[in-house]
């Protein structure tokens, strides 16, 4: 997929809120609906942008949709978004297998949690940064993405 169509699905708030509501677990649109206080064909528009930019994907449940996040966009839209990072000192490892490679590793029913919860974060933190980044972007030309 494209960056320039994962930065104009992701430009949108609302879809951006539906990206977060679908980070812990698969939901139907009914539960979307509930979660984020807006209208179902509103979240089904949107979804429909998300599905079409491939961030998200859909299997049905008898009549119910259930919609899950689909990372690859993502991490595509991250190693894109590195390019305008300045080199930064080696971070801390935040994998198990960066854990174990270290001269000191002792291994510990902890720390693969710990290490997951700190990858999470700076992949969050990183996500965050690239979306607001591109929202600055977008923001400045307000008719990229948009079909006329």
């Amino acid at each position: 997929m494209e960056i320039e169509v994962v930065l104009a699905a992701l430009a949108e708030p609302t879809r951006r809120r539906i990206m977060e509501a679908l980070k812990d677990q698969p939901l139907a649109v009914g539960d979307l609906v509930t979660e984020l206080g807006i209208s179902q064909p509103t979240v089904s528009k949107h979804l429909k942008v998300l599905r079409e930019a491939e961030l998200v994907q859909m299997t049905a449940q008898g009549q119910r949709r259930i919609y899950s996040i689909q990372p690859e966009p993502l991490r595509s839209l991250l190693l894109w978004g590195e390019q305008f990072f300045p080199p930064s000192e080696p971070a801390e490892p935040t994998t198990v297998a960066a854990l174990a490679a270290t001269a000191d590793y002792e291994p510990d029913s902890s720390a693969l949690p710990a290490a997951a919860h700190q990858l999470g974060r700076s992949v969050g933190r990183g996500l965050e940064q690239v979306t607001g980044r591109a929202q600055e972007i977008l923001e400045r030309f307000p008719r990229f993405g948009r079909r006329r």
